[in-house]
């Protein structure tokens, strides 16, 4: 069959990978390691080869030949690129996303090259490492597209600076394809013969690691964190046993080049390599070409956001009203100005806005300032507010309504037209000002309190309605000074609450580095933590059918008011999914393994058609997303509609949940091993989206 030429371009995962410190030793074995280099061998104080990445993330390579349709007789891995942005932790899970960049064609009966580019992520919420690779497929050639283009490279011209020299065992690819590429090419030997190889091959990625232990111990001993760069072509197949000679040219004092030579027959394995290497770069958040909203800007928190903002190249609309602390007056066009006089002082892009945010009418001015000036909105934040303290017993109507309108109802205002404009363009960042009074409360701020509260939740749902346009929203709670504040706080603490604390914290979260979404953060004199509604994980009384009685409650109260193993909701479907299922007692697991139905997830995935009940599922339109992780594992997606049921492997692009779970479990599950409750709050099942719509899974199937 051809390849696949729409492939070119299409997302590829996310694809995840769940990994612990044995399997980091496992790929280390399988790359010549031992007691020679026991750092990467033992737990104690272990460390990463990084070349264990592109082991570690196999099962997403093989998306590359699946969705590009190549001939796997004729697959070879023909370059590997790999990019490292953070060390390599020893545990985690990986998340990897991608997508083939190009498909080349060297000609009929030549060839053909499949680009693959990705980024992995950790649990940690970092970027680790880029891979690009280049995958050669022997049969493919010959479909009218463009070659590659032509690239140059030469080595020095000298005896190589460092040599070392190493002997695979023949036995090499038994132990290298448990870190995850069990191609048969390394072990069939009937298979390598049809693909033209009188026996199974080594991997040309195992030499690959062969080749980055012998790098990291001649330019960076003991240091493989500081690995930046790995990149080589594979040239010539190695048989497993046959010796290898890695040759290393440093070039600079961060650069070497190199190859990897088959030490018996002089031919070179592994070619054009190059090698980085050293500390990391420290990042600098930017935003070059972004344009940021910020209002109240004219002085305190919000003139600080806007000058960093732009020395860090945003083009910035300063609004303030130029009102007084609590709002009253006509306003004035001097505070905003003036920020903007700064900006450009400074070489940076700015206007000035003097509209209120508690009018609709000013929330669309404000917005419409930066779209006529700069184009667009990016980076919204929302700082404006005043003060009218009272009592609650004196607190005015007027006083009540004013505040809310600055704060909540003006958040509303400038929000909706900038959100509009983020969801048009799919990026956004918006960040909403709470405070310390509106999460634990103030005395004699009962408007203001509330208008900050507020807030979070008017956060909580528009966090959900950008999620999948890349607008992400979060919400800050300042301790700083500014004109609000100058006469409540003590002088002495006064002076220690620099606006220039809570920045750089709001700066990342209006970054497109930053990926959290929905949260609260304290900020204030160099301190900071996330705040949140925690919910305890409470208790059932009587039977679910019958409300329980006053005296029920009294009996069970301490319990019920218990916030230990409490946990944060993403959104109001989880609550209230464990408010149903709460009355789901976990069912015995004493079925033996041999009673099990269905031994795989694949088997499962494949039944599901003939377990459908169609009955049940007049009216439903679903999409089931499922991500099983593990050996036996895949994606599969399922959907429901006009009573009838579709399943297909892969990734869905708009599912309405996706159930994640390891395939052990997945199938204990299916076959009434593990109820489906205890799977979910145990954590072992895991459920994203509609969390309310996975209620119907029982209902359309029956498995088991």
């Amino acid at each position: 069959m051809a390849l696949n030429l729409d492939a070119v371009g299409k997302k590829l995962g996310p694809v995840t990978k769940d990994y612990n410190w044995k399997d980091v030793v496992l790929y280390a074995l399988g790359v010549g390691a031992g007691f020679s280099d026991l750092e990467y061998c033992y737990e104690k104080n272990l460390k990463v080869i990084p070349s264990f990445s592109i082991a570690a993330i196999f099962d997403f390579l093989s998306h590359y030949a699946s969705n590009s349709n190549i001939n796997l007789a004729g697959i070879l891995h023909g370059e590997q690129d790999l990019i490292f942005h953070q060390p390599i932790p020893v545990e985690g899970t990986f998340t990897t996303e991608g997508k083939i960049t190009h498909m080349y064609d060297k000609g009929e009966k030549k060839g053909a090259l499949v680009i693959g580019e990705s980024d992995t992520f950790h649990s940690n919420g970092k970027k680790l490492f880029t891979s690009i690779i280049t995958l050669f497929s022997r049969f493919d050639g010959g479909f009218g597209g463009d070659n590659a283009p032509k690239e140059t490279f030469t080595f020095p011209d000298r005896t190589p600076d460092f040599e070392i020299e190493e002997t695979p065992s023949q036995d090499q690819p038994l132990l290298y394809r448990l870190s995850g590429d069990v191609f048969a090419l390394h072990v069939d030997t009937e298979f390598a013969k049809m693909a033209g190889f009188e026996k199974p091959i080594m991997h040309g990625l195992c030499t690959y690691g062969f080749s980055c232990r012998a790098l990291v111990q001649c330019l960076v001993p003991g240091e493989p964190d500081k690995v930046r760069r790995l990149k080589c072509r594979f040239s010539r197949t190695l048989f497993p046993g046959d010796p290898i000679k890695i040759q290393i040219w440093k070039t600079d004092e961060n650069t070497a080049v190199w190859k990897t030579i088959n030490a018996k027959s002089g031919e070179t394995v592994i070619n054009n390599g190059i090698f980085e290497f050293g500390d990391i770069p420290k990042k600098e958040i930017r935003f070059d070409d972004q344009v940021a909203v910020i209002t109240g800007a004219g002085g305190g928190l919000g003139r600080i956001y806007a000058l960093e903002l732009a020395k860090r190249g945003a083009k910035v609309v300063v609004n303030d009203l130029g009102g007084s602390r609590d709002g009253s007056g006509g306003g004035s066009a001097t505070p905003a100005e003036k920020v903007v006089e700064e900006i450009k002082a400074l070489g940076g892009e700015a206007v000035a806005n003097y509209d209120s945010v508690s009018t609709p009418e000013g929330g669309e001015n404000i917005v419409k300032a930066a779209l006529e000036s700069f184009g667009t909105v990016d980076i919204l934040i929302n700082n404006a507010g005043i003060l009218r303290d009272k009592s609650f017993i004196k607190m005015e109507p007027e006083n009540w309504l004013t505040v809310l309108d600055v704060h909540l109802n003006g958040a509303f205002n400038v929000s909706k037209p900038a959100f509009k404009v983020m969801r048009e363009k799919g990026f956004g960042r918006i960040v909403m000002t709470t405070s310390a009074a509106g999460l634990y409360g103030n005395f004699g701020q009962t408007n203001y309190s509330s208008a900050k509260m507020g807030l979070v939740g008017l956060m909580n749902t528009l966090k959900l309605e950008g999620q999948k346009y890349n607008v992400k929203v979060n919400t800050v709670a300042p301790i700083a000074a500014s004109r609000l504040t100058e006469d409540i706080l003590p002088p002495e603490l006064f002076d220690k609450m620099k606006p220039e604390f809570v920045s750089p914290l709001v700066l990342y979260l209006c970054s497109s580095e930053c990926d959290a979404n929905g949260n609260i953060y304290n900020a204030g004199m160099g301190f900071f933590n996330r705040a949140a509604v925690v919910t305890g994980p409470g208790t059932t009384i009587g039977d679910g059918d019958n409300p329980p009685a006053i005296e029920d409650i009294v009996d069970n109260f301490d319990t019920i008011a218990s916030l230990t193993n409490g946990k944060v909701y993403f959104e109001l479907n989880e609550q209230v999914g464990d408010a149903m299922n709460a009355f789901s007692a976990p069912e015995k697991t004493d079925t033996a393994p041999a009673e099990q139905k269905t031994a795989s997830a694949s088997a499962i995935f494949e039944a599901m058609p003939n377990a459908f009940n169609a009955e049940a599922a007049k009216d439903v339109d679903v999409i089931f997303q499922y991500h099983i992780a593990g050996s036996g594992g895949g994606d599969w997606n399922c959907t429901i509609k006009d009573a009838t049921c579709k399943i297909n492997s892969g990734i869905h692009e708009k599912p309405t949940c996706t159930l994640k779970m390891a395939d052990t479990d997945f199938v204990d599950m299916i076959n009434g091993v593990l109820p489906a409750m205890q799977a979910y709050t145990s954590g072992k099942l895991k459920i994203e989206g509609d969390i309310m719509k996975s209620q119907l899974i029982e209902k359309l199937f029956r498995l088991n």
